[in-house]
């Protein structure tokens, strides 16, 4: 299975994001009503539920029930996904908390989180040969995907134990690459995620030292949507918020249908069941919506944005801005996060309380 998150060698396309929207952004021109749209998705368990929806039926169910039509298109590579919506050929996409700021947000497309579907539980963490003590990492090369959420996660981990970023030196190394590169017998210390992770895990003398089990709720899997579509079309997030926990109550269920249902989400993930269950089991999923209100609601959701904000400033990620605040965030409550006059991700819980009230 290929996990979110940008790549290192995504930054060129990140920038060039940030330079389509830049260009695309037509302030003055009002969105129509619609009855089509187009919400994009890349491979990952969290994610999976969508294109099941859409095989089993249960789209089609919401789109009826809206008088709309919802087209769910895969795209392979996650972070062409992101910067396809950024550039408006997407009205919605599945996307991580960090890279939803630093692409379209950060690129001046204002956007709204309408569900908040998971975290990482366990799916992300750090690996050391020879010890068993974060702490033992200081001085090592530590071999992840630069700029990634891999950084993010190494960054919360060396605060934990009092260190610093520049008490370990990194070493900028693909998803694809960074299985085998863990194998050389000189590499000492790495940060990955699923599949990969598990797979470096069970090399001999390999200890998890800390993972994003660790710090919960910071890695955050969302659907977004441009926020002026969303307006002009409300009906867009309801149907979208009722194919999700309708998806999402059947995955969870331990009978046959629910075992049916993952195992069909494995194999449109190009995975096995067992492999696929592995993965759900270190994601924690927003299947009721109570919980994920509750979640987006929640204090700590700013916090953990702010954390992420100014990470991904600390490393340039927010391409011309000169201050961590330039990208404005808004949160369920009324509470702002940067520049009120700029806000460009919203965390919207308004979708996921009308599944939680029964509403839809």
């Amino acid at each position: 299975m290929i996990r979110r998150f940008g790549r290192a060698s995504g930054m060129a396309l990140m920038a060039g994001a940030l330079m389509i929207a830049s260009c695309s952004q037509s302030p003055g021109v009002k969105p129509e009503p619609r009855h089509e749209f187009n919400i994009g998705w890349s491979i990952y368990a969290g994610w999976m539920p969508w294109p099941y929806a859409q095989q089993a039926g249960i789209v089609k169910k919401w789109e009826d029930k809206y008088g709309i039509k919802i087209h769910i298109v895969q795209v392979n590579d996650y972070v062409e996904s992101v910067n396809q919506y950024t550039a408006g050929k997407f009205d919605g996409v599945t996307v991580a908390n960090m890279d939803a700021l630093t692409i379209p947000a950060a690129g001046g497309k204002d956007t709204s989180a309408i569900i908040v579907g998971d975290y990482s539980n366990g799916n992300d963490g750090i690996l050391l040969k020879g010890a068993d003590q974060l702490s033992a990492i200081k001085g090592r090369q530590v071999y992840l995907v630069e700029l990634s959420v891999s950084h993010y996660l190494l960054a919360r981990g060396l605060e934990s134990v009092g260190m610093k970023p520049d008490d370990v030196k990194t070493v900028n190394t693909s998803d694809a690459d960074i299985v085998g590169a863990f194998g050389s017998p000189d590499v000492k210390a790495a940060v990955a995620w699923n599949p990969q992770l598990s797979v470096m895990k069970a090399q001999p003398g390999v200890k998890q030292v800390f993972s994003s089990a660790d710090i919960p709720g910071e890695i955050l899997d969302l659907l977004v949507v441009d926020t002026a579509t969303l307006k002009a079309n409300p009906n867009l997030g309801k149907a979208l918020a009722g194919i999700w926990y309708e998806t999402t109550a059947l995955m969870k269920r331990q009978d046959a249908k629910g075992k049916e249902a993952r195992a069909a989400m494995a194999k449109l993930a190009g995975s096995s069941p067992e492999a696929f269950d592995r993965q759900l089991a270190t994601t924690y999923l927003y299947s009721d919506p109570k919980a994920a209100v509750t979640a987006t609601s929640a204090p700590s959701l700013v916090k953990t944005m702010t954390q992420v904000r100014d990470f991904s400033f600390s490393k340039g990620l927010f391409k011309g801005a000169t201050s961590a605040g330039a990208v404005g965030m808004a949160f369920p409550g009324g509470k702002t996060l940067g520049d009120p006059k700029h806000v460009t991700l919203r965390f919207d819980e308004s979708f996921m309380k009308l599944a939680a009230d029964g509403k839809l």
